[in-house]
């Protein structure tokens, strides 16, 4: 099955040393000019996510098994709007 999108920076089992990223990433389906969320990867499979025009603002954060569940919802279809 080959992916529609592409997420820049480390996924599961990418070669990481540090327990976390220190880098965020966006989906290259992010224009400058869109509203987009940001998301850091850990080690453990745990995700941040935060707002990309507010980087100092609040990240909320996501157990392995929550994000998996998560991309499969989206994956699906289960968030389209229309």
């Amino acid at each position: 099955m080959t992916e529609e999108y592409t997420v820049y920076g480390p996924i599961y089992g990418g070669p990481m040393t540090n327990d976390i990223s220190k880098d965020w990433y966006k989906s290259s389906f992010c224009t400058s000019s869109a509203n987009c969320v940001e998301t850091r990867m850990h080690t453990d499979g745990s995700v941040d996510i935060r707002n990309s025009r507010d980087p100092q603002g609040p990240v909320v954060s996501f157990t392995k098994d929550e994000w998996t569940a998560f991309l499969s919802g989206v994956r699906s279809g289960e968030f389209d709007l229309a």
